[in-house]
């Protein structure tokens, strides 16, 4: 149940621009879809048109009941985004097309985690729209939960660097495994499309600067690299492919207890931490 006359300006206008997309007619104290009046108007113009079977009745009774599920799955995770706008909201630059999809895809999702991930993507397009693109959607309808909660747990890893950026250094260590992330996690992970996973020759940041200033979960540390300019720098094994980028910071991932102090003594070994620096420097932009 969604009462409107509790709702910010921009919680009304999700509410006002979802029932435009997907058909719906709004009622003082909730939303709705027309899909049970039309399917009983369906059931009544067969009955003056030709003999109904059990067969029939039983189809649109199913079809009733799976649309009623689906509407309320739909509901759900609506008035779980609402309360996630902001006052800059903006759902009205949300394109209709991207809404239509959106619910399309969402209707059957009737997990609450899920549903959870799903509310932060609505919130987050009208938040910013075209922050979220009809392809990033798409494959939220494929993953499972039990592949989102490895994605969860992989992005507790991540640093800010130009972007969400997980550091995997040693695919066998302790720190990660305790988490559950490991070679064949990893391995299922790039299959999907979520990363790209590289255990050989890893991956590097080029072309930085002397100093420069990272965050892990709002804790920055600041680095010094060799070089006066031109630096080089090791990040993993892991890189998060676009999809992955646009759903890791809604993932609802937590810092991992030990893992900062573990990088930072990686960093020192590659000499970009010598001695306890503690100078401020800017971040590297993306």
């Amino acid at each position: 149940m969604i009462n409107l006359g509790d709702l910010s300006k921009p919680a009304d206008t999700l509410i006002k621009k979802v029932s435009k997309a997907v058909g719906g007619i709004f009622a003082p104290y909730q939303i709705k879809r027309v899909a049970r009046a039309e399917a009983e108007a369906a059931l009544i113009k067969a009955q003056t048109e030709i003999h109904i079977t059990d067969l029939h009745r039983r189809a649109v009774h199913r079809f009733v009941e799976e649309e009623a599920k689906h509407q309320k799955n739909m509901e759900d995770i609506t008035a779980k985004a609402l309360p996630q706008l902001n006052d800059k909201a903006d759902p009205l630059k949300v394109e209709d097309d991207w809404i239509a999809n959106f619910f399309d895809k969402c209707r059957i999702v009737s997990d609450d985690e899920m549903q959870g991930l799903w509310s932060r993507i609505l919130a987050g397009e009208s938040n910013s729209p075209g922050t979220y693109s009809k392809r990033t959607v798409n494959f939220l309808s494929d993953l499972d939960k039990r592949d989102a909660e490895k994605f969860t747990h992989l992005c507790g890893f991540a640093w800010m660097i130009a972007g969400f950026r997980p550091l995997i250094y040693d695919v066998h260590h302790a720190i990660y495994n305790n988490q559950g992330i490991d070679f064949y996690w990893l391995s299922h992970l790039e299959s999907i499309g979520l990363i790209q996973f590289d255990n050989l020759g890893g991956f590097r940041l080029l072309q930085l600067p002397k100093r420069f200033s990272l965050l892990y979960y709002g804790k920055p540390v600041c680095l010094e690299m060799p070089k006066d300019s031109d630096n080089e720098m090791q990040i993993g094994t892991v890189m998060l492919t676009r999809i992955g980028q646009e759903l890791a910071p809604i993932s609802g991932s937590k810092p991992v207890d030990g893992f900062l102090e573990y990088v930072t003594e990686k960093w020192r070994g590659f000499k970009y931490l010598p001695g306890n620096k503690t100078e401020q420097a800017g971040p590297i932009k993306g």
